[in-house]
Formats: structure tokens, sequence, C-alpha cells
């Protein structure tokens, strides 16, 4: 069989399994309540916008004023191209906030299971996680 034929031959068995995923395409602010292409308006119950944040007003205007203020990225990561001082004030607040000497903030929950892990776990160490921990 070719490559081509190989993974055909998956996808097909992703399907029969179902365990295929296809992208829903959002034509509205996330919500709880969207607009999706070919569904129509639908109730989301798995979004990370847990505080109904994404389209409060004065967010979205102070993501804007952060844009003008910032630009749209550091280009790389922080340890590489730097810092941004709005990120080193939020890391220092949230430190007094919770009490102790300093914090680290992440773009990410990926990323930041991805600097906790190895920084608490040693080669003895395991983790054991529910195959429907996350997709």
């Amino acid at each position: 069989m070719s490559l081509v034929d190989d993974l055909g031959a998956e996808l097909a068995q992703f399907k029969r399994d179902g365990v295929y995923k296809r992208l829903n395409y959002l034509d509205s602010p996330q919500a709880p309540r969207v607009r999706m292409e070919g569904r129509g308006e639908v109730v989301i119950l798995s979004s990370n916008n847990y505080l109904g944040l994404c389209n409060v007003a004065e967010v979205v205007q102070a993501g804007k004023a952060a844009l003008d203020r910032w630009g749209a990225g550091t280009g790389s990561v922080r340890f590489i191209c730097g810092t941004f001082t709005a990120h080193r004030d939020l890391e220092q607040a949230l430190a007094r906030f919770v009490g102790c000497e300093s914090s680290l903030s992440y773009v990410s929950c990926w990323n930041a299971n991805e600097g906790l892990v190895p920084t608490l776990l040693g080669e003895r160490d395991i983790v054991i996680s529910d195959q429907l921990n996350h997709a």
C-alpha cells in the first residue's frame, strides 16, 4: 500500500471508531450560545470562556488597546526575545495576590503543563492520567 492508501485507511478507521475530528466554524463571538456554520444557534458547553469575558465590550477594548501598545506578540518565547513589562507586572500582582514570592504566567494550559510537569517530576516519578483527561 502507498502512504496515501495507508492514511486513507487510518482516517476511515477513525470514522468507524467515532474519533474522527472535524472543525466547527463559528459565525459569532464566543459566548454561551453561538452561531455555528451549518448548524444555526447552538449552546457551547466546552468553552474555555469560563467567566464569559470574550465578548465584554471593556475586555475587547482593552485587547485592542494592548494590540496598539504592544503589537501582536513577542515573536518568540520570552527567554529568547524578552518578556513584556506588562507580563512582569501581571506576575508580580498575582504573586502578591496569592502571597508568594513570584509567579509565572503562560499563554495556554498546554504551555503551563509543559512547564509544570518537568519542574515537579523527576526520572523516578510517574503520571497516571485517565484517557478522557483531555483531547
